[in-house]
């Protein structure tokens, strides 16, 4: 006859057994996260653009989904292909946003590994937005004004400003949300 043991079961699991694996819970945050960044994109966003710098709350989103959820490069890029899919209801160039952000989920891949390694964030989340939303600015200028307006190469220039202000605008946000949003999703 079996034991009847009374005791209740437990299953521990910690942030290390989570890397790789996107289970519901981690899709439910990436869409909470990827919805959160559309809104803030047509809300926000539009009303900062008066600025000219528009952050690109999107992005935020998807480097913070990376950093938290630690998925495998495959899963990173994927990431990086729905929040393309998201931009395209908002964007001034349909399309390019997907060669934009598929290297921006490599990026970000690599930084969520560093900060494994390392065990602690530091500053890997600023560093990693900036490089992530720069690379990505960079993409979507040159060929927005080379490509699809047809302007000279050095007319790249004149979109460094917004470029490099809105990497800024993601890092601050995302190194201010990241440890909370860890917290939260108990990652």
């Amino acid at each position: 006859m079996p034991e009847n043991n009374n005791a209740p079961r437990t299953f521990v699991s910690s942030a290390q057994d989570k890397a790789g694996k996107l289970d519901v819970a981690s899709l439910v945050l990436l869409a909470v996260l990827m919805a959160a960044g559309f809104v803030l994109n047509i809300t926000v966003g539009k009303a900062l653009a008066i600025t000219g710098i528009q952050p690109e709350f999107v992005i935020s989103a998807y480097c913070l989904a990376i950093l938290i959820l630690r998925p495998s490069l495959p899963q990173s890029v994927l990431i990086g292909v729905l929040a393309a899919t998201v931009i395209q209801l908002t964007t001034s160039v349909p399309g390019l946003e997907y060669l934009c952000d598929i290297p921006g989920g490599a990026i970000m891949f690599l930084f969520a590994q560093a900060v494994a390694r390392r065990g602690s964030a530091g500053v890997l989340p600023l560093a990693g937005a900036f490089v992530t939303t720069t690379v990505s600015g960079l993409i979507f200028a040159t060929v927005a004004t080379v490509v699809v307006l047809g302007a000279a190469p050095s007319s790249v220039v004149a979109m460094l400003p917004v470029v490099f202000g809105t990497a800024l605008a993601n890092c601050v946000i995302v190194q201010v949300l990241y440890l909370p949003l860890k917290k939260a999703a108990k990652r």
